[in-house]
């Protein structure tokens, strides 16, 4: 498969450069352009440009007089980048059909990360068959979702949520941008029905659905590094084995397991008032 093409428009160069670097080492192909109208003869020229980083204050044009331009004729993905935190700014790029808006200072990994999932979700960068994140398999094409060789049943919003989760996996996500992407732009209801699909989704995930986290105050992100299953040890008193199955978010790894035995019951026991 061709390397694909991504514009990334700057007025500073090192800006460019820094986002050119992360972006090479992900085998993409970069053109570059300092200001807006430097951008719009760059994109008339190359007619295969795959996606376009947009700053919004430059020179000659701005960021948004070139989206304004380029979504006369091109639907192309775009992320807008700013200084700004404004979420006016915010709102008028979606208004315009930006498909992602990131603040400065940005993490250059997650802008390449948001960069492979929008392509992915346009169909230009290939695809595996199936997306990944810990024992979770979703087969977008069969419209399965996979667990331990058993198929999980899940609603038509689930779903979708679900995979939006994966393939977004290690990004941040925020209850808007959620919003926007699974139940589209067109919707009024209640950001809140977020937290009621991600809690149902969890639910029939089963373990699995710890890889769901919440990140307070924002949204929720697909962490693939979460511990989902249980930790198993084994104790011994006396002569008694006793198999002892700890979720690790109740576990205290800095109590030695020596220790974990006091007057002939578990700590663990005493922790959580489980005395099977």
């Amino acid at each position: 498969m061709d390397r694909l093409k991504v514009l990334v428009v700057d007025d500073e160069s090192r800006m460019r450069k820094l986002v050119r670097d992360f972006l090479v080492k992900s085998n993409f192909d970069v053109l570059e352009a300092g200001d807006g109208e430097e951008a719009l003869d760059i994109f008339y020229k190359e007619k295969d440009i795959a996606l376009i980083i947009l700053d919004v204050m430059m020179p000659k044009m701005d960021g948004w007089q070139v989206c304004r331009e380029i979504r006369v004729n091109s639907k192309v993905p775009i992320i807008m980048l700013t200084a700004r935190g404004d979420e006016r700014d915010e709102l008028q790029g979606f208004q315009l059909g930006v498909d992602e808006y990131i603040s400065k200072p940005f993490s250059p990994k997650i802008l390449v990360a948001r960069v492979e999932a929008i392509l992915r979700r346009t169909n230009q960068l290939g695809q595996e068959e199936a997306l990944t994140c810990g024992g979770i398999t979703v087969d977008k094409e069969a419209h399965r979702v996979i667990i331990d060789g058993k198929d999980v049943d899940l609603s038509y919003k689930e779903f979708e949520l679900l995979t939006y989760f994966m393939e977004n996996k290690g990004i941040a996500l925020s209850r808007e941008k959620i919003l926007n992407n699974v139940w589209n732009y067109d919707y009024f209801g209640d950001a809140r029905t977020i937290d009621t699909h991600v809690k149902k989704l969890r639910s029939k995930l089963g373990e699995e659905g710890n890889l769901i986290k919440t990140i307070w105050g924002m949204g929720y992100k697909m962490d693939e590094t979460a511990e989902t299953t249980k930790e198993k040890s084994t104790f011994y008193q006396g002569t008694v084995c006793l198999d002892l199955y700890r979720p690790d978010d109740r576990y205290d790894p800095a109590v030695p397991d020596d220790q974990l035995f006091i007057s002939g019951k578990s700590l663990y026991a005493e922790q959580t008032g489980c005395y099977s």
